[in-house]
């Protein structure tokens, strides 16, 4: 199948192939950006916890200036659209009490194991979405999908081997693996998969009449009130609140970074609503390999053979899924992405 058509099969349209690239580009920045932010004990010089609730507060102010750009500035708009879709921000407490879990287990995950065995194991997520896709949408993956997602399983797999001089053996990790630390993990990838996939079905199903930056609203809202909630129960809200904590952030690394998660919150959304959950995975296992690469011409981070094996992995994965990629397209065309027109003005303002 010629290139060009390969193309035409995974992005209908230019605007859902901008998506995908900016989508790549943001998280592949966010990872370069975090990185820098470092001192050179791995640790940081600004509250975690502060930044992330920053980035979802100003995630909920962008998704209303874009509202609210679009409607003209009638703020009553935005309103009666909020009275009247109100039912839908009880649909948005799963995926935004999901994605909570699965921040809070990010530690806790990262105490019991060790980097390399913790991001190996996440890629059972790639797998855990295929399924809950089939589930959730009543689609049927075929042969050639399931092995394009077992591919790209193996190459991210190969790419969190450590290969490297300080390399721990293989049964130090397998021991680690075959242990109640599993039970946490496991948790933690079914929540990354099924918020995701449920949040594509609400955007293109159970919600589909409001508003796609509304229904980001109504995310953002519930996941500020979900750390929120989250952080007091752990006695961690009064850390992320102080003087201290708020001066901390005041540095344009750190605010590079609060915007750029913000930015990643809503083209996540176009995302899902104009692709799947089965390409972002795709555009997720692409995003480690560049990342790889741009810390090593960046930071000198060594690149070893592990990550060219699995970037040769991934791309004949990628060969094989655009011979026949999942088709999910919105219930109805309400609301769909902007044309490349109200785009560029979107970008430009954001």
């Amino acid at each position: 199948m010629p290139l060009m058509t390969q193309l035409r099969e995974l992005f209908p349209s230019k605007w859902s192939l901008f998506i995908f690239i900016a989508y790549m580009a943001l998280f592949i920045n966010q990872g370069l950006l975090v990185t820098a932010t470092k001192k050179e004990d791995n640790s940081y010089s600004y509250n975690s916890v502060t930044v992330v609730l920053l980035a979802e507060v100003t995630k909920l102010f962008m998704s209303s200036l874009i509202y609210l750009q679009e409607h003209k500035w009638r703020v009553q708009d935005l309103l009666e659209d909020i009275c009247t879709h109100r039912r839908a921000l009880l649909y948005y407490t799963v995926p935004a009490g999901l994605y909570c879990v699965y921040n809070i287990l990010t530690f806790t995950n990262l105490a019991a194991f060790d980097p390399t065995t913790y991001f190996l194991l996440l890629q059972l997520r790639v797998v855990v979405t295929g399924v809950t896709f089939q589930v959730l949408f009543k689609k049927k993956l075929t042969s050639r999908q399931w092995l394009s997602l077992l591919l790209l399983t193996v190459g991210c797999i190969i790419k969190q081997l450590n290969t490297g001089p300080a390399s721990a053996s293989s049964s130090d990790w397998l021991r680690g693996i075959f242990s109640f630390n599993i039970i946490p993990i496991l948790v933690q990838v079914f929540c990354s998969c099924f918020a995701g996939v449920y949040n594509e079905y609400l955007l293109k199903h159970q919600a589909v009449e409001v508003h796609i930056m509304l229904q980001n609203m109504f995310l953002y809202v519930d996941s500020i009130v979900a750390a929120t909630l989250a952080l007091w129960l752990r006695g961690q809200l009064g850390t992320a609140l102080t003087g201290e904590a708020l001066r901390s952030i005041l540095h344009p690394a750190v605010l590079a970074i609060v915007l750029n998660n913000a930015c990643i919150g809503i083209v996540t959304c176009f995302f899902l609503h104009s692709l799947n959950s089965i390409l972002k995975t795709f555009a997720s296992a692409l995003e480690l390999m560049f990342t790889a690469v741009l810390c090593w011409l960046i930071f000198g981070i060594p690149v070893y053979l592990n990550t060219v094996v699995a970037i040769a992995v991934v791309s004949v994965a990628i060969c094989v899924y655009s011979q026949q990629p999942v088709r999910n397209p919105p219930a109805t065309a309400v609301h769909t992405a902007p044309n490349p027109e109200q785009a560029q003005s979107l970008v430009q303002q954001i």
